[in-house]
């Protein structure tokens, strides 16, 4: 009787792509890793590779938009069971990021291939899609925690969004450069003092 060979879904090679192409990122630099040290770390062929991705920044592109959509899969799936603000925060707080994407495991990482990506002018497009995308999940957030403090709580939920995100994106840069003032809760701690100093509470 023959064995069937079974074989990998594109999203289970992809996702194998993804872990070890940021390996590699990490420990050779994205300029310096090549489709071959990705691909030997996934344990596949570069035919393999090439049937998803044309090149080393097609993946890189694919990473940051795999790593935003399980972002918002995952706050919304919280917003879901904690619509009130502070549950939501606590709720964030307790999140186990050992079983995020790799970027989520790494903000280094995802800021070194952010950073990568945007020195090609041609590919800032892509990474405002994304922003874009991010800043609509917090708006949402933003609506739906404030839903019982009446509508004018907060009258531009989109700006609020803007500076939650930018909030996240510089205490990220701080925490790498000087973790030992910048505690590791330092955006959420912030985001409490926010919304005390706008009466959300």
């Amino acid at each position: 009787m023959s064995r069937v060979r079974i074989r990998p879904t594109r999203d289970d090679t992809c996702e194998k792509l993804f872990e070890a192409a940021a390996r590699v990122f990490e420990e050779q630099g994205i300029g310096g890793a090549s489709i071959e040290a990705i691909v030997a770390a996934a344990g596949f062929t570069r035919g393999a590779f090439y049937s998803n991705f044309k090149s080393k920044d097609e993946l890189i592109i694919a990473m940051l938009e795999d790593h935003v959509a399980q972002s918002i899969r995952r706050n919304l799936d919280l917003l879901a069971k904690h619509d009130n603000l502070a549950d939501f925060l606590a709720a964030l707080r307790g999140m186990d990021r050992s079983r995020q994407d790799p970027l989520g495991r790494s903000p280094l990482l995802h800021m070194e291939m952010t950073l990568f990506v945007a020195r090609a002018e041609k590919r800032r497009p892509e990474l405002a899609k994304r922003l874009r995308a991010r800043r609509k999940m917090v708006a949402d957030i933003v609506e739906t925690t404030l839903k019982d403090k009446g509508k004018n709580a907060i009258r531009n939920p989109a700006w609020t969004a803007a500076i939650v995100l930018a909030l996240e994106d510089g205490f990220r840069l701080h925490r790498l450069i000087d973790p030992e003032t910048t505690p590791a809760d330092s955006f959420l701690r912030a985001i409490d003092d926010l919304q005390r100093a706008m009466g959300m509470t």
